[in-house]
């Protein structure tokens, strides 16, 4: 049996669609665990009435609050042997749960994910997570999410599946750390979980002005980036080497900043010709023809594609350049 954990607060609009496609499943050995996160719209009754319809949607109300709470408590009454994520303002296609389930015939031991696609009623789909939506596909068509885990969440929130004894392997909903998905992927990576990726689109994001993404503050770029910032050091980043910087804008001042709070000594570059020579933070800016001299690794911030797809040709040719990350 398949558990698919919702959360849910305040998705009256939405939620009869979410739930009919559930519904819909060709595979139909699953459950339902909605956790109602103080909703005070009509949720409540929708989820009652769907539950009256079907046993397998079973509803709770959140003793705690809040989406890792909701989590929590919706694993905590689980009882698939596979465990899966749904929002309750998206959309399943038939297949999804189909498809994914059929991964685990032979190993259990990975986490499955597929292609996603974003729609929006009366609007066209907002560039930042059109993007989004295409660079995780991109992923799934080479296979190669790990690769890029300090740029953003490579396992999209709401579609994936993995079995219970691997999700208990990784902590489970067990951190309350936010963004919860991103974090949930780096236990993945940290505990070098293998990804299958399926190459159909497997789950419809809702783009609409009430997305937490847009509206909770858990998920603004300041989060994103202690978080990465975090997990680097704890499983990519070697002291016996030396570490540097390459950029000196918002982002590349930030995880600066960072790193001087927890005193690990770097060296920083940009091609910014009016900063370079100059200190911020006490921090001599220096020319990138540094990473040319020093073994090292290096944490790029360099925002523009374009700028990163030459940078990564430069540093094909460097082998002083042991190991870089995008963030």
């Amino acid at each position: 049996m398949v558990s698919i954990l919702m959360p849910c607060k305040n998705a009256a609009l939405y939620l009869e669609e979410c739930l009919d496609s559930i519904l819909a499943q060709t595979h139909t050995n699953w459950e339902l665990i909605v956790v109602n996160d103080h909703s005070d719209d009509q949720s409540p009754e929708i989820l009652n009435n769907y539950h009256l319809k079907d046993s397998r949607i079973k509803w709770f109300n959140n003793p705690g609050s809040g989406i890792i709470a909701a989590l929590q408590f919706a694993y905590k009454n689980a009882q698939g042997n596979f465990i899966s994520r749904m929002d309750a303002d998206d959309v399943m296609p038939p297949q999804k749960l189909m498809q994914m389930r059929k991964t685990f015939d032979g190993s259990q031991n990975h986490i499955c994910t597929g292609k996603v696609a974003y729609f929006r009623e009366g609007g066209e789909v907002g560039n930042g997570y059109q993007n989004y939506a295409n660079w995780l596909n991109h992923l799934c068509e080479t296979n190669s999410h790990y690769s890029q885990i300090y740029k953003e969440c490579v396992i999209p929130s709401a579609c994936w599946m993995v079995s219970r004894d691997t999700f208990e392997q990784i902590g489970a909903f067990s951190l309350e750390i936010y963004p919860e998905d991103y974090d949930l992927c780096f236990r993945m990576y940290q505990h070098q979980v293998p990804i299958v990726s399926l190459n159909e689109v497997l789950h419809h994001w809702r783009d609409h002005g009430a997305r937490a993404s847009r509206n909770d503050p858990n998920y603004s770029d300041h989060t994103f980036l202690e978080l990465k910032m975090q997990y680097f050091l704890a499983i990519d980043f070697d002291e016996k080497r030396p570490l540097i910087i390459w950029g000196a804008g918002k982002k590349g001042k930030r995880m600066a900043r960072y790193l001087i709070d927890r005193q690990i000594p770097f060296q920083w570059i940009c091609e910014n010709e009016n900063k370079i020579g100059h200190t911020i933070y006490d921090q001599k800016l220096q020319s990138p023809e540094l990473i040319q001299e020093v073994p090292s690794q290096l944490l790029l911030s360099i925002a523009s594609p374009q700028d990163q797809v030459e940078i990564k040709n430069r540093l094909k040719d460097l082998s002083q350049i042991q190991s870089f990350w995008f963030c």
